[in-house]
């Protein structure tokens, strides 16, 4: 498993947002999509931060008045990223070791090219 990388688990095109995209619409497209988590991205591209199914039980123990938050409220901005090339050990040691169900994979400029879950993880373990 030394020689598996990223760039072969990952899932491409992960669904991004704004960091002002309204928390309801961010709940929404979690659900459409079936997924766990939302990488938040800026005009370029670039990662900005991660809203994750966590983050919403914060929203919800809090009750207040929801309309008109933004996710940039709730969102993790110190993310832990994998890079396409890196071995696929070490990143499932990292998401271990820091209890991350989802990690954002980003190229050289920060610009994100996928997701890697434990999801895909135990997909991939499954098989072998």
């Amino acid at each position: 498993m030394d020689d598996i990388f990223v760039a072969r688990l990952m899932t491409s095109d992960p669904v991004t947002i704004s960091a002002d995209t309204l928390v309801e619409d961010a709940g929404q497209t979690m659900l459409e999509n079936g997924i766990g988590s939302l990488i938040v991205v800026d005009d370029d591209g670039h990662l900005e931060g991660i809203l994750t199914t966590t983050d919403f039980v914060t929203i919800v123990a809090e009750s207040f008045p929801k309309a008109q938050t933004t996710v940039s409220r709730y969102m993790s901005t110190e993310v832990e990223t994998a890079s396409p090339q890196q071995p696929i050990l070490e990143v499932a040691d990292a998401m271990l070791e820091h209890g991350f169900h989802h990690m954002p994979v980003t190229d050289k400029d920060d610009s994100v090219v996928g997701i890697i879950s434990t999801t895909d993880l135990a997909g991939y373990l499954s098989k072998i």
